[in-house]
């Protein structure tokens, strides 16, 4: 039986042309997150999966890790997040180094789930992660940074909105005025998160299987109907709970002032499935009516570093995925042609002697950051034009006989049809004129 030559379920392979889409979206990430002064870091694929149980969703746990017991006895996985990583890293560092310290990765993860629009297998996300910040001014940044990034691909607030809240004011909606015992807030975040999801009668129902209070649902309900953040203010006031939203005011009074006011949005289901989050969280949606979803979503983490006894730390990042990112921008028409390649200069010669000259013209505008494709052998006239199309080359360097003893090169540009012949040993000139057409 033949070997199959599609790659696992769920995963992709990344042929050049695909290769051209994702080093264009990754180079955006890197140029956006070092501008913020992030600096990258990396963790292993392998992590032990005590480290999730530690602190990761149930879901993620039970349904979707690719775990396996080594050689050595140790029960691993394939890390499906980063963060539980990148708390176990910042543990080890963070009483030797400067405060705070911003982190990004753009790494590999594999999840079990089913294969759909926006969801495979294994993916690529960048993580960034500020540590050691105040609440408020870090939870600015990082969303700062989210929108930075979209907007440097090209998008505007017409095709995204970034939804906040806090779950330290929804732990006190819980705890203060619905009465909540801790399993029972557990399953109404549960509840919260699929809210928008489902139906009127499906979500009564719901509500009803975790509060049997009449007067707590009808509280619960009012505060999912909260649409703004002076609602929520107002509704906090009600119950002399406004303090509890302290640290959300001081973040909503900086965006008042900022440039990416235009982009956030209260929403009270926001809360984020993940476990370990404890203040604010956020979900980046996109506008577009073909893709209407969630991209992206992060929050702030202060007890993750516990788990390695370590004194708490603030923490606050978000995730995006290269799957949903190209969907976002693809819906968007964001993403420029990168279906050809794109390199500086063809060189082609046309007899056997003219090879040695062509190599040293090659490796000479290499060492200048000349991007060359260097014929691998002799190519016949005819031939050369139908290659360089096919290549999407615009320009196109030739050497024959005549060329070779005249001591110059043919230089032709494919889309002006102009062309010159410069000395072989004027680099400069040769460089120059393919700079300026």
């Amino acid at each position: 039986m033949a070997l199959s030559k599609k790659p696992y379920k769920g995963c992709r392979d990344f042929f050049p042309k695909d290769m051209r889409f994702r080093n264009y979206i990754f180079d955006i990430m890197e140029k956006t997150c070092e501008s913020f002064a992030y600096e990258p870091y990396d963790g292993p694929l392998l992590e032990e999966v005590k480290l999730y149980l530690a602190k990761s969703g149930e879901e993620l746990i039970g349904d979707q890790i690719y775990d396996f017991t080594d050689k050595g006895n140790r029960h691993v996985a394939i890390r499906p997040e980063m963060t539980p990583t990148v708390a176990r890293m910042a543990a080890q560092v963070h009483r030797e180094i400067v405060k705070p310290f911003r982190w990004y990765s753009i790494s590999n993860f594999m999840r079990y789930e089913k294969p759909q629009r926006g969801r495979v297998r294994e993916f690529t996300q960048l993580n960034i992660d500020v540590f050691g910040a105040p609440d408020a001014i870090a939870a600015y940044e990082v969303v700062d940074v989210a929108c930075t990034l979209l907007k440097n691909y090209g998008a505007d607030q017409k095709m995204f909105s970034i939804q906040i809240n806090d779950r330290v004011v929804v732990d006190a909606v819980f705890k203060n005025i619905l009465k909540l015992e801790e399993e029972q807030s557990l399953k109404l975040y549960k509840v919260i998160d699929k809210s928008k999801k489902v139906t009127t009668e499906a979500l009564d129902k719901m509500i009803g299987e975790v509060i049997s209070d009449e007067n707590a649902t009808l509280n619960f309900k009012k505060y999912l109907n909260l649409s703004s953040f002076e609602d929520l203010i107002l509704f906090l006031k009600e119950y002399n709970l406004e303090e509890k939203a302290s640290n959300f005011i001081s973040f909503n009074d900086k965006i008042k002032d900022s440039n990416i006011k235009e982009y956030i949005n209260f929403d009270p289901t926001i809360v984020r499935g993940l476990d370990y989050y404890t203040g604010i969280v956020f979900e980046i949606f996109d506008k577009h009516p073909d893709n209407r979803r969630a991209i992206a979503g992060g929050g702030a983490y202060a007890n993750l570093l516990q788990i390695f006894n370590e004194q708490p730390l603030a923490g606050i990042g978000f995730g995006l995925g290269d799957v949903t990112l190209k969907d976002f921008l693809e819906s968007h028409s964001l993403l420029p042609d990168l279906t050809k390649p794109s390199h500086d200069l063809m060189i082609a010669y046309f007899d056997e002697e003219s090879e040695a000259t062509a190599l040293k013209l090659a490796s000479t505008l290499r060492t200048e950051g000349v991007k060359v494709d260097l014929s691998l052998g002799v190519m016949r006239f005819k031939k050369v034009f139908k290659t360089a199309e096919q290549r999407n080359h615009t320009m196109l360097a030739m050497i024959g006989e005549n060329e070779r003893k005249d001591g110059v090169v043919q230089l032709k540009n494919l889309k002006t049809k102009d062309q010159k012949n410069i000395e072989l040993e004027s680099i400069k000139e040769i460089i120059d004129f393919l700079k300026n057409i």
